[in-house]
């Protein structure tokens, strides 16, 4: 058996704590240190956001961006709008009163009000994907069922549609920074 000398006890004991009181003054240090970097809070500059209005048929675009080449329209993406209006006439109600479609460098949102049923309805294609709707005290009944299937259907031809431009919108911007 093993005998362990009280003054080997002692002597251990003196290590650890001076061990702890150590990584307690390390840990000190750091803690201040963090303190240190969010008082000066490093900010991080960005220009300021450009947005560029169009009137496409009777309907709003919003490009929003930070460059010039950021906030242009393209005649395509001019063209999938119309589509996009005219399909949702098609596929969904022509009862319906548009909202402005906003194109963002990450996101297109675009939503309207389908005016029979009193319905705010949102699309949204890239961070947030999905179909949103609004409303108050909708009846319930086959038709206003059938809309709403109508609705949730479109998004996947609004989706295909709208991804597509995010994408295009991406490679050009990667070419043109290639370029420069």
């Amino acid at each position: 058996m093993n005998r362990i000398n009280i003054k080997d006890l002692n002597d251990y004991s003196n290590r650890q704590y001076d061990e702890m009181k150590s990584l307690l003054k390390k840990s000190r240090t750091l803690f201040e240190q963090v303190e240190d970097v969010d008082k000066t809070k490093l900010t991080l500059t960005r220009d300021e956001e450009k947005t560029q209005e169009y009137e496409v048929s009777s309907g709003k675009i919003i490009v929003h961006g930070y460059t010039t080449p950021d906030v242009t329209l393209t005649d395509e993406e001019k063209n999938a709008y119309q589509e996009t209006m005219d399909d949702f006439v098609e596929q969904v109600s022509d009862l319906v009163d548009y909202n402005t479609l906003n194109i963002y460098e990450n996101n297109v949102e675009w939503s309207g009000v389908l005016v029979k049923y009193d319905l705010e309805y949102s699309y949204s294609v890239g961070e947030q994907n999905g179909v949103y709707i609004s409303g108050t005290m909708i009846k319930v009944d086959e038709e206003s069922v059938e809309m709403l299937n109508n609705l949730k259907s479109y998004y996947q031809s609004f989706s295909a549609k709208w991804a597509k431009v995010l994408a295009d919108r991406k490679s050009t911007k990667t070419r043109e920074e290639e370029n420069e």
